[in-house]
């Protein structure tokens, strides 16, 4: 067990005009508000949870902004518009002197603070890579480094696997950490059946969301 506290960085595009992939099942207001939904209860699980040396977001977005000013988390917009992997960079590039780093996205919402802390509690001293992967074993919804650059990162539609590798050609055996909360990203429409379904989701402002508007 690690007892690193890393920051945790959370990269956040303008949620205006968000989740483009839902466009068959949502309509652009409805989109926008569903991206608030689920970003809030991940900003809300991270402020949470016991272990974190700070949040950090790389955004440009008023509602991402307003919460972070609200919770006491730093904000940055250097590379808030450079794609998920340039706002991660961005982020751990400021971060570069900490012991340790985090980062997820903002569309995972039933993530809850106690997933995040076993994922912190599974983690090894550094150099170490835990990673909570997307419930496909497509993405990459959890990654936590020490120290922050120990492995080069690149996030896409297909990024899990790939990562695994770029850990261990650093010579780190990754330690892979399968949650529930943290693995269902809302990303396509099927992503919604998935997310419905999901026992933990119930509890969430996101599935009472979604089952007001006849979505579950």
């Amino acid at each position: 067990m690690s007892r690193i506290r890393p920051w945790a960085v959370v990269p956040v595009k303008e949620l205006e005009g968000a989740k483009q992939r839902l466009a068959a099942a949502l309509g652009a207001e409805q989109r926008h508000e569903l991206a608030q939904v689920m970003l809030g209860e991940v900003l809300e699980a991270l402020a949470a949870t016991r272990g974190l040396a700070g949040v950090l977001l790389v955004t440009l977005d008023p509602f991402a902004t307003d919460f972070a000013a609200r919770h006491g988390f730093r904000v940055t917009t250097q590379g808030a518009r450079e794609g998920h992997t340039g706002a991660v960079n961005a982020g751990r590039a400021l971060l570069a002197a900490e012991a340790g780093f985090l980062t997820m996205p903002g569309d995972i919402p039933a993530v809850t603070a106690a997933e995040i802390e076993t994922l912190l509690a599974a983690h090894r001293p550094g150099p170490s890579f835990t990673i909570g992967p997307a419930h496909d074993e497509q993405g990459s919804n959890a990654v936590l480094l020490s120290p922050p650059h120990a492995v080069p990162l690149r996030f896409g539609d297909n990024s899990y696997f790939p990562h695994l590798a770029a850990a261990r050609a650093q010579g780190i055996e990754p330690t892979i950490v399968p949650l529930p909360g943290i693995g269902m990203d809302i990303d396509h429409p099927a992503d919604l059946v998935s997310f419905m379904a999901l026992p933990e989701a119930r509890r969430t402002r996101t599935y009472a969301w979604l089952k007001a508007r006849g979505l579950g």
